[in-house]
């Protein structure tokens, strides 16, 4: 299992969270005064998003079996996998102006059909160069989590995020000689926080971080680290359009099985709320 850094990123949101918790309050006291008129993507009890991610992929993965090591696969280098886009459905339930229940499910699929550059091992099995196998990846996202925005004006808020992650991921592998597969779910708990700013009613700026390291317990361990930063801008009080920029770093030990998966790239997105 490697062992764990805060990725570039994630100082990074830490950076935009705390200078925007501190900046904010200070204009609205110092600078112009805020606006009376509430931002026309704050009213709203349900939002439904439809992301259309496009990430760099970088992954591998590793199965052990009888006592045999397996090798680390890299799953654009051994496999041939190559980058493609990733569908991601969010959905939050507002029943109050402050708190908020976010569901999100992002199911990553992959699959790969290369002749072997060479010798791997691979759940106890060993694998020789020039055989042609066929391989699906799989590494697949619930969210379940809970937002409370403890500071909240109109055009501004900041907000504390919990959640739980549970990750289901898998690697099938077959070829002439053998057919094998690893696989490894499990929660995994979050916390981060959001901040969201409108410099104007129909225009917000969201930067948003969560991630969390769960140490080793009966050889399993866990991590991950997620940042999100995105504009949107809503056309009126039900429809909106979203752009920004996420990275993703995740990694999983699973007994004598481990997986790591970053992504990271720019994604589009269609907002409904009602």
């Amino acid at each position: 299992m490697r062992s764990v850094c805060v990725p570039s990123a994630a100082r990074l949101a830490g950076a935009i969270l705390l200078l925007l918790a501190t900046a904010l309050p200070a204009r609205a006291q110092y600078g112009r005064p805020v606006m009376s008129d509430p931002a026309v993507g704050e009213n709203y009890h349900i939002e439904g998003v439809l992301n259309l991610w496009n990430p760099d992929l970088n992954a591998t993965i590793e199965s052990e079996s009888l006592g045999i090591v397996g090798d680390k696969l890299d799953i654009k280098t051994d496999l041939g996998y190559v980058d493609k886009q990733i569908r991601e459905f969010r959905l939050v339930l507002r029943p109050a102006k402050k708190h908020k229940f976010r569901v999100a499910y992002t199911p990553i699929d992959y699959s790969g059909d290369v002749i072997l550059s060479r010798d791997i091992i691979f759940n106890g099995i060993k694998f020789t160069v020039g055989l042609p196998i066929q391989t699906e990846f799989k590494w697949n996202t619930w969210r379940l989590g809970y937002e409370y925005d403890f500071l909240y004006h109109d055009r501004w808020y900041v907000g504390f995020i919990a959640e739980a992650r549970i990750t289901d991921a898998e690697l099938m592998l077959q070829s002439p000689v053998d057919d094998e597969f690893t696989r490894a779910r499990g929660p995994i708990p979050a916390i981060g926080g959001v901040v969201r700013v409108y410099p104007e009613r129909h225009t917000s700026i969201t930067a948003e971080f969560t991630g969390f390291k769960l140490p080793e317990i009966n050889n399993y361990e866990g991590d991950f680290f997620d940042f999100d930063i995105y504009g949107t801008y809503s056309f009126t009080r039900n429809f909106g359009a979203q752009g920004g920029y996420r990275t993703l770093d995740a990694s999983y030990l699973a007994k004598h099985d481990n997986g790591e998966l970053k992504l990271k790239g720019l994604y589009f997105a269609g907002v409904v709320r009602f």
